[in-house]
């Protein structure tokens, strides 16, 4: 999936879009995704001048997001919308900079109604970066949600 697909997926925009490219997805199984880090991203200013590292927080999303598209896989456009509810087990193991590839990996541990857990790995090389379970809702894209 290119980046138009997934505008047609996720709601987030620059600079909130954390993934770049959707590289396999298996419907009820298993998604692997990219999030290509550059020096141009905004956040690189602050976090931290002269040494920038990803923060930790954005590396979950991009995870999350790859996890959301996961998820909504086989849905029509637009019928859903995946919120993140639950984070857990997630541990950091390198530091990602400028430059890094990550590759992003999600899988189904369950799946209940419209709630999904998901297990994510996000690696640069064969290194793990991060890795978590992440907990989400599905709702209907017109729902009213105070998220």
């Amino acid at each position: 999936m290119d980046i138009h697909a997934i505008f047609n997926t996720l709601p987030h925009r620059y600079p909130f879009l954390m993934v770049d490219r959707i590289l396999e997805i298996e419907p009820g199984r298993r998604a692997v995704g990219i999030k290509n880090v550059t020096i141009n991203e905004p956040y690189f200013t602050g976090h931290w001048p002269g040494e920038p590292v990803m923060p930790g927080v954005l590396i979950v999303e991009a995870m999350a997001q790859v996890a959301g598209m996961f998820l909504l896989a086989g849905t029509q456009v637009g019928d859903q919308q995946a919120f993140l509810g639950g984070i857990d087990k997630v541990r950091f193991r390198r530091q990602v900079v400028p430059g890094d590839q990550l590759i992003i990996e999600a899988e189904l541990i369950k799946r209940r109604g419209s709630i999904g857990k998901v297990q994510t790995v996000a690696k640069v090389g064969d290194e793990i970066a991060c890795q978590g379970e992440l907990t989400f809702a599905l709702v209907a894209a017109d729902s009213e949600t105070s998220a």
